[in-house]
């Protein structure tokens, strides 16, 4: 999602004693195609559209969407509906939430289906829509959308919730005051969303990012707990960057070491660098990464920890932030390689805070014409991130979700995957792996092993440089992505940790190759993330031998002590400061006030 995390006073009343509340994260005509060989981008056009609409029927006709007719957008979408369903069965209750569902592309007639949701909380899954795995995609500093062919439903019958209710278009009364609510407020939604789509016996996925690491799990053990697969057959779980534990930890505790890792993006001065590893040896912080972030973890880490830590310690990442906002203006605390000038985004959020040039009009999902294309209500305004509530009082009362839904879902499904991009300040890598070491699954805590295996992205058409540089269509370039080994993953009972160099917050927006295998491991199209078979749509291209990969790539381990970068190599005993997933929506209210991003 666009910053997804808009991060309230989260966790439990027994939560709350053990962290700090998380705070606020929240035209022209193309020229025809140059070349004339069929390509990725014209075989994704030309197969993407069924002959006849696979959920078309007597309730569903009110959701339908013209695929020829979605504002600005110069091609066919394909089969989708969208609308309004409500939240229980009971019909005098109002509260409602909205979805743009994409059947299956290719044309497949399998029965599963994955629900993405974006965080904040309260930001719109249409930021998913349109800028990460949706069948269009509009970026930053682009003039116009093109096809995406890393459209999560050329894969699986994709669907985009708007949620919790007051979450973009979704409306009715505020009443959550936990995620057991707001997977309440979804069960219910999904029982109508099956029987109106006819969905009964499907296979469902759950995925997202950012805040999403508490719906997510939550929703997924939700749908395990009601033991009925023909709504709730939960079959797989994929998180980004993902709020799970404790926000001292996630956050202050592994500040310095991303520094350190990322020097060069934010090269202070000695005595502001002298300043910060001080303060992170002297909370405790160094000694805390190079006992508890280690494969096996020596045990559990100590629950009372963030009552000891004084404020001055737990400010330090607003502190770096700040500092890095007077070096580079344009930081982006979701991408933190970033650089000026701000681009306009068709969102408005194109870093990490608004931006809208003079003349720009209002954001996409607000233009009246596009509400009444997706039939959302005209007289709503739509926002990227709520400027409202959708807990009462701003807050959220749940715990942790690797307390206790999260190993839940795991050892039922033996599928879950947590993905971290190494750029990302918002949920600082560190975080996550500090949260999973401290996570009982599967009977054991934490991974026994560091995640050193490489992740690797097959080749495509139009991802080498010969490819690039020969390429003239516009529409292509605009959705080259990368591919070779981009990170390091590792799996141990049912848990896939994976690292992704290159991107930041949102990774099927930053590395949309990376994300879409995740997806094909996730669905069991390939067995590893290591494997070296090609993308399922494109089985010609060659790929290098599984042998010739080596070690995965990313952060190297850190002198918790010191702050300087060790080599990487063999695997670490202690990876003290290595990042790898994150885990955390970190960030104080005063720094994140104007931070709403999905």
């Amino acid at each position: 999602m666009r910053g997804s995390a808009i991060v309230i006073g989260l966790l439990s009343a027994a939560a709350v004693a053990d962290a700090r509340s998380w705070q606020h994260v929240g035209k022209k005509q193309r020229e025809k195609p140059a070349r004339s060989q069929i390509n990725v981008l014209d075989h994704y056009l030309a197969t993407r559209q069924t002959p006849e609409p696979r959920f078309a029927n007597s309730n569903t006709t009110k959701f339908a969407v013209n695929g020829t007719g979605v504002p600005d957008v110069d091609f066919d979408v394909g089969e989708s509906y969208s609308g309004y369903l409500p939240i229980s069965d009971d019909p005098d209750d109002k509260n409602e939430l909205f979805f743009w569902f994409f059947a299956n592309s290719e044309g497949s007639d399998a029965k599963e289906i994955l629900i993405w949701l974006n965080g904040g909380p309260g930001c719109s899954s249409f930021e998913g829509v349109i800028q990460e795995n949706g069948p269009f995609s509009w970026q930053y500093g682009t003039r116009f959308p093109i096809p995406n062919p890393w459209a999560w439903n050329r894969l699986i019958n994709t669907v985009w919730v708007e949620q919790p209710v007051g979450t973009g278009f979704s409306r009715g009364e505020i009443t959550a005051t936990s995620e057991e609510d707001v997977a309440q407020q979804f069960i219910g939604f999904w029982k109508n969303f099956v029987e109106t789509f006819s969905l009964q016996g499907y296979k469902v996925y759950i995925a997202g990012e950012s805040y999403a690491g508490l719906y997510c799990p939550y929703i997924a053990s939700a749908m395990l707990d009601a033991n009925d697969t023909t709504y709730y057959d939960m079959s797989g779980l994929l998180i980004y960057d993902p709020v799970i534990g404790n926000d001292i930890v996630q956050e202050a505790v592994t500040t310095v070491p991303f520094v350190d890792y990322h020097h060069n993006l934010m090269p202070f001065n000695n005595s502001f660098s002298e300043y910060i590893h001080g303060l992170h040896d002297s909370c405790g912080f160094a000694d805390y990464n190079e006992r508890y972030l280690t494969y096996p973890p020596p045990g559990p880490q100590p629950s009372n920890f963030t009552e000891t830590v004084s404020d001055e310690c737990a400010g330090i990442w607003e502190v770096v932030l700040d500092n890095a906002l007077s070096l580079n203006p344009c930081f982006d605390v979701y991408q933190v390689a970033t650089t000026c000038p701000l681009l306009w985004d068709v969102l408005g959020y194109p870093g990490s805070f608004p931006y809208s040039p003079e003349g720009s009009g209002p954001i996409y999902f607000d233009r009246e014409d596009v509400k009444r294309a997706i039939h959302a209500d005209t007289n709503y305004t739509w926002e990227a991130c709520s400027s409202g509530d959708v807990f009462v009082n701003n807050t959220d009362n749940s715990d942790p979700s690797i307390w206790r839904v999260l190993p839940h879902v795991i050892d039922a499904t033996k599928n879950v995957i947590i993905g971290h991009g190494t750029l990302d300040m918002i949920v600082l890598p560190n975080g996550t792996l500090l949260s999973i070491q401290n996570m009982t699954w599967g009977g054991e805590l934490g991974f026994q092993s560091a995640p050193v295996e490489p992740f690797f992205v097959p080749y495509h058409k139009d991802s080498t440089p010969s490819d690039i540089y020969e390429e003239t269509d516009a529409t292509v370039l605009g959705s080259i992505a990368a591919a070779g080994v981009m990170g390091a993953a590792h799996t141990e009972r049912g848990l896939t940790y994976v690292g992704i160099d290159l991107s930041g917050h949102m990774v099927p927006q930053y590395a949309p190759s990376a994300a879409f295998r995740h997806l094909e491991f996730l669905l069991g199209r390939v067995d590893s993330l290591s494997s070296t078979e090609p993308f399922s749509f494109e089985s010609n291209i060659t790929q290098p031998a599984a042998d010739t990969l080596g070690n995965g790539t990313g952060p190297a381990t850190f002198s918790s002590k010191s702050g300087g970068a060790a080599s990487s190599g063999d695997k670490p005993k202690s990876a003290a400061a290595s990042l790898g997933v994150a885990g955390s929506l970190i960030a104080c209210a005063v720094a994140f006030a104007a931070m709403l991003n999905m």
